[in-house]
This record gives C-alpha cells, sequence and structure tokens, in this order.
C-alpha cells in the first residue's frame, strides 16, 4: 500500500471514529459533563461547579483515537504522544518472571482489581487534592515503558523521586481500604475518596495506617522506599477515577474543578 492511500485510510479512520463526538479530550483527562432533565440519574461522581452539576467521565488511555459513549453523550479520545521511559533493573528475575512469581504477581493485582470495585458512596472527594510527597517528578503518566529494553506496559502514574524515609501524606481525605506487600508494588496502599475516586502508593518504606482507618488530608500514611520492582526510593502514584488511571498531576492543580469548565 503506498503511503498516500494509508493516509487516505487513517484519515477516514478518524473521520469514522469522530463523526459523532461533540466532545473531545486526551487519554487520562476528565470530562464534566453537564447534567440536565435528560441524563440527571446517572451512577457516576456529580459534582457542582459554579451552581451547575455535572458528569465526571475519566478518559481511558487505551480508547486513543475513539469514542466512548457515555450517556448517549459521544466523546472522542485523542492521540497523544507522552513520550517514552526507559529503565535497567539489573535483577532481571523481576522483569522476566517465574511461574511462581507470575502466579503470584497475577493473584495480587486480582486483589487490586477486586478492591477498586468496593468504594463507598457515603461521601464525595471534595477536589481539593494536594501532592503526596515532596519530590522531583521523576516519570509523568502516560509514557511508553521499556524494562532493559523490552518494551511494557505504559506509565499510567505519576513518580515522585524523594530520598528514603521522606514522609507520605493523604493528598484528600477518605478511608484506607487495601494494604499489602506485593511483587511489583512492595508496600502499597489504597485509599478510597468515594464514588469511584481512589489513590494508590506503591514501593513505601513503612506504612503508618491500617486497613479501614480513616484519614484526613495531609496526614502521614507512609515513607518513601524502594520496595517491590523499582530502580531507587520513589512513590508510585496512581489516581483511579471508575477504575481508570487518570493523571495525577490534573487533580493537585489549583481550582481543578473550574478547569473543567
Amino acid at each position: 500500500m503506498s503511503k498516500f492511500y494509508f493516509l487516505i485510510i487513517l484519515s477516514l479512520t478518524f473521520l469514522i471514529n469522530n463523526t459523532d463526538a461533540s466532545i473531545s479530550g486526551d487519554p487520562g483527562e476528565i470530562i464534566a459533563i453537564k447534567l440536565n432533565n435528560k441524563n440527571k440519574n446517572t451512577n457516576n461522581l456529580t459534582v457542582n461547579i459554579m451552581g451547575d452539576i455535572y458528569e465526571l467521565i475519566p478518559l481511558p488511555f487505551d480508547k486513543q483515537g475513539k469514542s466512548i459513549l457515555i450517556n448517549n453523550e459521544s466523546i472522542y479520545v485523542n492521540n497523544k504522544d507522552f513520550g517514552e521511559s526507559r529503565i535497567k533493573i539489573k535483577n532481571t528475575s523481576m522483569v522476566s518472571l517465574s511461574e511462581e512469581d507470575s502466579q503470584r504477581a497475577y493473584k495480587e493485582s486480582q486483589i487490586i482489581k477486586n478492591t477498586l470495585n468496593s468504594y463507598t458512596t457515603v461521601y464525595k472527594p471534595e477536589f481539593n487534592f494536594i501532592q503526596p510527597v515532596e519530590g522531583i517528578i521523576s516519570s509523568r503518566y502516560g509514557k511508553r515503558r521499556f524494562i532493559n529494553d523490552l518494551p511494557r506496559s505504559p506509565h499510567l502514574a505519576l513518580d515522585i523521586a524523594a530520598l528514603s524515609g521522606s514522609k507520605i501524606v493523604a493528598p484528600a481525605k477518605g478511608k484506607i481500604i487495601l494494604i499489602g506487600d506485593f511483587f511489583y508494588s512492595g508496600n502499597y496502599i489504597i485509599i478510597d475518596h468515594g464514588y469511584g475516586l481512589l489513590t494508590s502508593y506503591s514501593h513505601l518504606s513503612k506504612v503508618n495506617v491500617v486497613k479501614n482507618q480513616f484519614v484526613e488530608q495531609g496526614q502521614k500514611i507512609g515513607e518513601v522506599g524502594s520496595t517491590g520492582r523499582v530502580t531507587g526510593p520513589h512513590l508510585h502514584w496512581t489516581v483511579y477515577l471508575n477504575k481508570i488511571r487518570i493523571n495525577p498531576e490534573l487533580i493537585i492543580q489549583e481550582d481543578f474543578l473550574k478547569s473543567l469548565l
């Protein structure tokens, strides 16, 4: 196939996927859709922004170049190049897993998956999030990831490098719903902030909370470490909305909700 015809097919594919989409955004973003009488009955997180009620929709990373349909609203997920991240891990057993380690990692992934389904609807997040640790951002959301030159899943979190033992705080109030010591994540915590918004914290050297504990914004939950599969001490911070991993840097910006309008 010539390059000319390939570009035509690519353009037509874009038009087909995006024909009915009146709203678009980048993968990892949150889209706010104003509710009216036709779509006010929703199970998704809703917020009040300047007197109007909006439904918050996370845009999946794996739907780039496609439209998603939410409550009869078509939303197009843009293609975006986030760059790449290449790391070297000397312990190759952490890269090419044994059968035993592979089974362990799978079981732990199922524990995390089930936990993400167990959020509360008793309280709602206030979206005044703060950064959970002071440090240097070492890897941003969305980067294509290579470990020992082997392609791996994209990096759908925020890595913040800091000295081992640095204090990690809750970025917003919530409930501790999972604590574990996992193959990939090391010492690990999940906080439920309500209505499908959850945050997780990986590679901790110390955990300072217990399961089912309620924490306030700024309260210490643990310390930075290098447990699990890492190249050095840092916090791997993941933010989920409706089980979709979104870009953590978005929710810590000032006046986040107003920025959605």
